[in-house]
């Protein structure tokens, strides 16, 4: 049995934050504010009123924006929401979105390119549209991160002496890669959506880690020595992009 009561979205339209979604959980004991390039998700106790989420967004108005405004460049990096007008590259294939006169969407695979049809008269935009489009992109995304990264992974490896248990490959949205303490390195599929520089410093930074678990300065003088005095410049662009949400 499931231990949250949700009540029916309310959705309010704003001029400069797009949509706002109010949503109330039981389980929550404070307002959070989830921030998009294109809207805000905002959850809320279930004593307090829609109201409430207003005047609290409202009262960090400023700083949200400022978020919202970041969220937006990286979106530019990777765009959320795909339609027919917005392209896609991951480091392996292309995807493509395309109207067509059929009843349900359909995926195809070749030469790589990734054709996702939807029929003509859908909303492809709303939440549960987007909900099966990348369903349907993480599926090819992981069967190539699988293809791709542990081999990879490998070849750094060897060429800079760093010893690592085995790679997997999960779906995160929170973290890029993680290297436990038995050197067990975890890629996020999503990795496949960066230029093949920036998984290559992904693998690297993981590697590290194989050696020293934290952040120390010593960690950041193996990343400059395996990545040509670069670590900074590299994890400053790798920033610049976001997961889908």
């Amino acid at each position: 049995m499931s231990l949250y009561f949700y009540v029916e979205k309310m959705t309010i339209e704003d001029s400069e934050f797009g949509k706002i979604e109010i949503t109330q959980n039981d389980r929550s004991r404070s307002i959070r504010v989830r921030i998009l390039a294109d809207r805000l998700k905002v959850t809320i106790p279930v004593q307090s009123k829609p109201e409430d989420a207003m005047k609290f967004i409202h009262s960090k108005r400023d700083a949200i924006l400022h978020k919202q405004k970041t969220a937006k460049k990286k979106q530019d990096h990777h765009p959320t929401r795909l339609d027919e007008n917005t392209g896609l590259k991951t480091l392996t294939f292309e995807v493509r979105i395309e109207r067509k006169e059929r009843k349900d969407l359909y995926f195809g695979f070749k030469n790589g390119i990734l054709t996702i049809e939807f029929p003509v008269t859908a909303e492809i935009t709303d939440d549960n549209a987007q909900k099966h489009i990348w369903n349907g992109i993480s599926y090819f995304l992981r069967k190539e991160a699988k293809r791709l990264l542990p081999g990879r992974t490998k070849q750094l490896a060897d060429k800079h002496g760093f010893i690592f248990r085995d790679v997997k490959i999960q779906p995160s949205k929170s973290r890029w890669g993680s290297c436990s303490r038995e050197k067990s390195i975890n890629y996020s599929l999503y990795l496949m959506l960066l230029p093949a520089h920036l998984v290559d410093y992904v693998v690297l930074h993981e590697l590290c880690h194989t050696r020293e678990m934290n952040h120390s300065d010593k960690f950041w003088h193996l990343m400059d020595k395996v990545t040509n005095n670069k670590a900074y410049e590299l994890r400053k662009e790798l920033k610049k992009y976001n997961m889908p949400q």
